[in-house]
This record gives C-alpha cells, structure tokens and sequence, in this order.
C-alpha cells in the first residue's frame, strides 16, 4: 500500500474475490477439530467404561494428529489442495464414522477403538495451514497478511472454545458417539466446499524453483526461529490448563471456575490477535517474535504471585493477550522463510511445534504439580517461554545471516519497500 493509502483494514480481507465463502468453508471443517478430542474421550469412556483407556485413545490420536501434519501437508504442497485434501478428508471423516458405530454402545474393545483412532489421527486434514498458505498467495502486502493471519487465529479460538458447547449440547440428547459422527460430517462437508471454491480450485502446486532452495529449507535454519517459539507457547500453555485445574482445587473453589478461566485464557488471546494485526508495526517480524513470547514469560511469573482466583484469572488473560500475536508472527516468518512450493509444510511445521508443546507442557508440569508449590510451577512454566525467546534470538540472527532470502521473502520485502505490487491487480483478477 503506498504512503498515503488508508491503512488496510480487516474488511478488506473480505472484499477479495470469493474470500468469505473460502473462509466459511474452512471454519466449517475446522470447527470438527474443536469438537473431536472431547467427542473421542467421552465416547471412549462411554464404551469402555475406563478414564484410563479414554486418555490413552485421546494420546493415541493426538500423537499421530500432530505428528504426521507436515508429512500431510507436503502431500498439499506437492498435488494440491483439492487432490491432496478430498482423499485425506474422506478417509478421516469415514475413520471418524468407524470409530463412532463401533463405540455406539458400551462393551466396544478397546484394541479396535485405539485401532481406528490411531487411524484416524493419521489422516487429519491440515486445513488450518492450507488456509494460511490461500491467505499468502491472496494477499501480497505483509500488513494485510498479518490481519489474515491475526483474524485467522482469533477464529480458532472461537472455534476451539464453541467446539465443547457443541459437544455439550450434542450428549444431551444422544450418545457421545453422536458428536464424532457431527465432527465426521462437519470435516467432510467443509473441505469439501473448500477445495471447491474458486479461490482454491484454480490453483495449482507452485513447484521449488531449485533442488538448493529446497535442501536449504530442509536444513531447518529459515524455520527454526518460528518453530521454537512456537514449542515454547505450546510448552506453556500445556501446562497452564493443568495448574489452573490445581489451583481451583487448592484453593477449593468448584470445577466450573476452571472454565471460566480458561476461557479468559482465549478471551485475552483472541483480544491480543486483534491488535496485533490491526497495527502498523514498525519492529520488524523477527524483532517481534521473542517479545511476545517473553510478554507471555513475564505474565506467567504474575500468575504465580495470584493470592486467588480472580487474580489468577486476569493474569491468564494477560497471558493470552501475547499468544496469538506469538502464533501470527511465527505464522508470518515461516511464510516468508520458504518457497512458494512449501508454504503449507512450513505451517505446518509451526502447529507440529505447538501441539507437541502442548502435550508436553501437560505432561510435564503433572510431574511437578504435588512436588513443588504452585507458584513455582508457573514461575516454571513462564522460564520456558523465556528460553525460548531467548534461544530464538540465536537462530533467528543465524538464520538472518546464514540463508539467503527465498522468492517469497524477497517479495515481500519488495512490496514492502515499493508500497505497492504491480501484479497485484492482475493477481486479484485471477482469482
């Protein structure tokens, strides 16, 4: 955008051709991941009749979910969105509807349930990081993909907070198995519709130019930045969720007040992913990253000082206000960090990382819960999310000085620079 053009707002986003109906059809498929994880612990446990078989499924799934993403999204990278995503859809959603008719009733063995759900897991389309790659090539000016990105994770927030209403209001009426049938059918439908619309139907695979841009983006350096703190907000959080559960009990208030803290947690993020994108930073992306994630560090030291519950609660929500802004940023760089042709892997890479902290961070703080007094557990739990700002200081300056810029980055510095993209007229119109 030249100097004296208004800044870019977030409507903007929606006055691309065909990008709402892009949009809406990816929150369709994506609200499935915000209802599945409850769906599949409740209805294992209803079959089974065992916690312990239920949160072992639950690992199960999750493990091959989050680790095989970015071997999932090469297969984008590689065949496109509709060749690659269809089959992948097709195959989840009807795991999903194995899974559900098996544990309709109690009396389901437990081999067959971890069975499908470890299948299942393995076939989880990356919709999320396929969504970020259509926001890249829709929008080249670096501010107006930050709104992208910004708006994007806000609605994952929604999402994953609306998902266990859904769920909620699903077992009211029916069997748990009833809502991974919803989640089979919300998944389904909405790749579909996405991979249909104009926007993502008329795109083609962009190749890496060069066997050399490709092995440099396989030594990990131009990634590595966004993918550690990335880790270390997952490691965090991970552990938050378990230490607000801790402190309710020790300070003996009802189950119900974890919730309502958790979702200050994602009110604070959701508010945070706001204002990061609608303002014109002047720090560049790189400068940017390690901040939040010690604005992150340094709200979860606060959180350790809360005498109670309503404390706790307004430092958590400071503690979300930087984990969006984190997760953007991260989204930012390692878009700008590859090639066109491994924009949806390089995202992928990014959740991996989160996720993965995430069931680390629980595990690991379920170790110190017990062990040490709570407040050092989050003063713990805030340590990490500083390393790992201040590692990714190191590897953002060794990436910066080592790897050359990719098409992608330097495009964007060049539009950045100029203020406006000659091509983007005719890339509009295109789509």
């Amino acid at each position: 955008m030249s100097g004296s053009s208004p800044r870019p707002s977030y409507a903007a986003l929606f006055r691309i051709p065909h990008a709402r109906r892009t949009v809406a059809a990816a929150l369709t498929g994506r609200l499935s991941y915000g209802l599945v994880s409850l769906a599949l612990m409740l209805t294992t446990g209803h079959a089974t009749g065992s916690l312990a078989v239920a949160g072992a499924v639950m690992a199960l799934f999750g493990a091959a979910s989050v680790f095989l993403s970015p071997a999932r999204a090469a297969l984008v990278d590689r065949h496109g969105a509709r060749r690659a995503l269809i089959p992948m859809a097709s195959l989840y959603a009807g795991l999903l509807t194995a899974f559900a008719v098996t544990a309709w009733r109690p009396g389901a063995p437990a081999l067959v349930i971890g069975a499908l759900a470890i299948a299942a897991g393995a076939c989880t389309p990356p919709l999320g990081p396929t969504m970020r790659t259509v926001w890249s090539q829709l929008v080249p000016d670096e501010r107006l993909l930050q709104r992208a990105y910004g708006l994007d994770g806000v609605l994952e927030e929604i999402l994953f907070v609306s998902g266990p209403l859904v769920v909620g209001a699903v077992v009211q009426w029916a069997p748990p198995a009833a809502a991974v049938l919803l989640s089979a059918l919300l998944v389904w439908s909405g790749t579909l519709a996405f991979v249909l619309s104009p926007v993502v139907a008329g795109a083609r695979p962009a190749p890496v130019k060069s066997c050399r841009s490709r092995r440099r983006w396989q030594g990990g350096r131009a990634l590595a930045q966004p993918v550690v703190v990335a880790l270390g907000v997952g490691l965090s959080l991970g552990a938050v969720d378990l230490l607000v559960l801790a402190f309710a009990e020790q300070h003996h208030h009802r189950a119900g007040a974890v919730a309502w803290v958790l979702a200050a947690l994602s009110l604070g993020s959701a508010l945070g992913g706001l204002l990061n994108g609608a303002v014109d930073w002047r720090l560049s992306p790189g400068v940017r990253l390690p901040l939040t994630a010690c604005g992150l560090g340094l709200a979860l030291f606060g959180a350790a000082l809360a005498p109670g519950l309503g404390a706790l609660t307004v430092a958590v929500a400071c503690a979300g206000f930087f984990v969006a802004p984190a997760l953007t940023t991260a989204y930012l760089i390692a878009d700008a960090s590859v090639p066109p042709g491994i924009r949806t892997q390089a995202g992928a890479w990014v959740n991996t990382a989160v996720n993965a902290g995430g069931s680390g961070g629980a595990a690991g703080v379920g170790l110190l819960v017990g062990r040490l007094p709570l407040g050092w557990c989050f003063v713990i739990s805030g340590a990490v999310s500083l390393t790992a700002a201040l590692v990714s200081v190191r590897t953002g300056w060794t990436a910066r000085s080592s790897t050359p810029p990719t098409a992608a980055g330097a495009h964007r510095a060049a539009v950045s620079e100029r203020g406006t993209d000659p091509g983007e007229e005719a890339d509009r119109s295109r789509v």
